[in-house]
C-alpha cells in the first residue's frame, strides 16, 4: 500500500484507539490513583515494546538520543499524569475534545522554533480554536459545576507537549524507524515509572477481589495497545505525512470518546457539542493548504 494511503488507515486506525482512551483511563481510575494509572501505562508499554523491539536499539545513534530524551519527557512521561488527573476530574469526552487543540499548537509551535511554514490565513484557525477552548471549558463548568476545570489546563499543557514531540520527530527523528523511536521513548521512561510508582504504595495493595484487578485489565489494554502499538504507528505516521497531519488524528478522536462517554451516562449539552465543533473547525482551517 502506498503511502498516501496507508497515512489515511492510520489516521483512522490511530482515532478509533486513541478515542477509546479516555474511557479506559476512567475505569482504570475506579481502582487506581492517576499516579498509578500514568506510571503503569508506560511500565507496560515499555516491557512490550521491549519484547517486539528490542532488536531494534541498535538502530538509535549517539546522536538521537537527546531528541528521544525530549521526545520522552514532552510526548509520554508528563502527559500521561496530566491526562490521568483530567479525566479523574472532568468528563472525559470534554478531556478528547480539548486534547483536539494538538494541531494549532503543532502549526504555532512549529513556525516558532522549527521553521516550518505558517499561513497567515490559519491565524483564523488558530483564533477559532482557542475562542471555541475557552468556550468550552467556561459552559462544562456552568453545566457540571461539581467537576473541577481548572484541570482543562492540564489537557493544554499535554497537547502543547505532544505538538513538541510532533515537531521534533518530524524535523530530527525522520531518519530512525518509528519502532526503534517508541522503544528508545519507553527505555528512557521506564526507570523513572518505576521509581514513581514505587512511592505511591502500589506494591503493598491488595489487587484479587478489588477493584485494583480490574482496574489493571483497563491498563495492559489502554497501554498496549493505545500507547506501545499506536506510539509505532503515530512515529510512522508523522513521518510519511506531515506533523500537521499527523497530529489532525485529533479531529476525529472526540467523535469517538464522544460516543464511549454517551453509553457510559456521561451528560453532553448542546453548547459543549457547539464549542467543540468550534475548536474542530479553526483545526481545519489551520490544515487547509
Amino acid at each position: 500500500m502506498i503511502d498516501k494511503q496507508l497515512r489515511w488507515v492510520f489516521l483512522f486506525g490511530l482515532a478509533l484507539v486513541w478515542g477509546s482512551s479516555f474511557i479506559l483511563m476512567k475505569f482504570a481510575l475506579l481502582g487506581l490513583t492517576p499516579v498509578q494509572v500514568g506510571t503503569l501505562r508506560m511500565i507496560i508499554s515499555a516491557l512490550f515494546l521491549l519484547v517486539i523491539g528490542f532488536h531494534k536499539i541498535k538502530h538509535i545513534r549517539k546522536r538521537h538520543w537527546k531528541y528521544i530524551l525530549l521526545n520522552a519527557a514532552l510526548g509520554t512521561f508528563i502527559p500521561v499524569f496530566l491526562f490521568a488527573y483530567a479525566v479523574q476530574n472532568i468528563d472525559s469526552s470534554i478531556v478528547a475534545i480539548l486534547n483536539s487543540l494538538t494541531p494549532l499548537n503543532t502549526l504555532i509551535l512549529g513556525f516558532i522554533f522549527f521553521g516550518f511554514l505558517f499561513h497567515k490565513k490559519q491565524i483564523l484557525g488558530i483564533f477559532l480554536g482557542a475562542l471555541g477552548t475557552l468556550y468550552l471549558i467556561l459552559k462544562s463548568a456552568d453545566l457540571n459545576p461539581d467537576d473541577n476545570y481548572w484541570y482543562a489546563l492540564a489537557v493544554i499543557i499535554a497537547s502543547v507537549g505532544y505538538a513538541l514531540n510532533v515537531n521534533i520527530l518530524k524535523k530530527y527523528l525522520s531518519d530512525l524507524d518509528a519502532t526503534s523511536i517508541s522503544v528508545g521513548n519507553f527505555i528512557v521512561v521506564l526507570i523513572p515509572a518505576f521509581i514513581v510508582l514505587f512511592t505511591t504504595g502500589f506494591f503493598s495493595q491488595d489487587i484479587i477481589g478489588t477493584p485494583v484487578l480490574p482496574a489493571l485489565g483497563y491498563m495492559a489494554i489502554l497501554a498496549i495497545v493505545g500507547t506501545g502499538i499506536a506510539k509505532i504507528f503515530f512515529n510512522r505516521l508523522v513521518q510519511i505525512s506531515s506533523p500537521i497531519f499527523a497530529s489532525s488524528v485529533t479531529y476525529l478522536i472526540p467523535i469517538v470518546a464522544l460516543i464511549w462517554g454517551v453509553f457510559d451516562g456521561e451528560q453532553i449539552h448542546f453548547t459543549q457539542i457547539f464549542a467543540g465543533l468550534l475548536i474542530l473547525f479553526g483545526v481545519y482551517l489551520v490544515n487547509r493548504r
